[in-house]
């Protein structure tokens, strides 16, 4: 049976980043990665501020039995399909992803560990820390870039959604976890001790 990481940590505290280099030192058949970000809903399912502005930033805005119940289908040694989430950008065109079961799932996403049915099925729970200015600026890099939102849209969910999500949903988990990665800088340090425990983990599968 697959050996389950969950990993999770604020918008912007680069968990991206960590990913690249964590999958890096692993090949396709040892290690599969299962985003959140490709589990929300559709637009008119999501939930609405007073201002009538759509918040993406609020566990009801993924769809939680779909992706708990793909996990398991990976963990059980089944192949599992799944449309890419664009995040509405219109320039983009949606693949269709196709997840292989591996010796290790990797689970990432913001709200990992606020769903019990959901946190319970990691056999390893990470947390990527970093300082509040930090998460901000490379929300802002992020989201102008990668998804064509304006400043003013940016700043006004950081505040409003995405500031006040963390505060209740993410950040109280971050003590409850096995592994915490200081991401404000630097995190290869991190990275390298959680690539070392994995691939034991792995050596180990393969022993079976």
């Amino acid at each position: 049976m697959s050996y389950i990481v969950g990993i999770s940590g604020a918008s912007g505290s680069g968990k991206t980043s960590v990913l690249r280099e964590l999958l890096h030192n692993f090949s396709n058949n040892e290690v599969c990665l299962v985003s959140q970000d490709n589990y929300y809903k559709n637009r008119n399912l999501q939930e609405a501020d007073e201002n009538g502005i759509l918040n993406f930033d609020l566990p009801t805005s993924l769809d939680l039995d779909t992706y708990i119940r793909d996990i398991v289908r990976l963990r059980n040694g089944e192949t599992v399909t799944r449309e890419e989430y664009t995040f509405n950008n219109k320039d983009k065109e949606a693949h269709t992803l196709t997840f292989l079961p591996a010796p290790v799932i990797i689970v990432e996403g913001l709200f990992l560990f606020h769903e019990p049915q959901l946190k319970n099925l990691f056999d390893l729970k990470v947390f990527i820390d970093v300082e509040d200015h930090i998460r901000l600026k490379r929300r802002i890099i992020r989201d102008n870039n990668e998804r064509g939102y304006p400043l003013d849209d940016v700043l006004y969910r950081y505040e409003y959604h995405v500031f006040p999500s963390y505060q209740k949903y993410i950040m109280p988990y971050k003590y409850e976890v096995d592994i915490v990665i200081p991401n404000n800088h630097r995190f290869e340090q991190g990275v390298a001790v959680l690539v070392a425990f994995l691939k034991e983990k792995i050596m180990m599968n393969y022993e079976l």
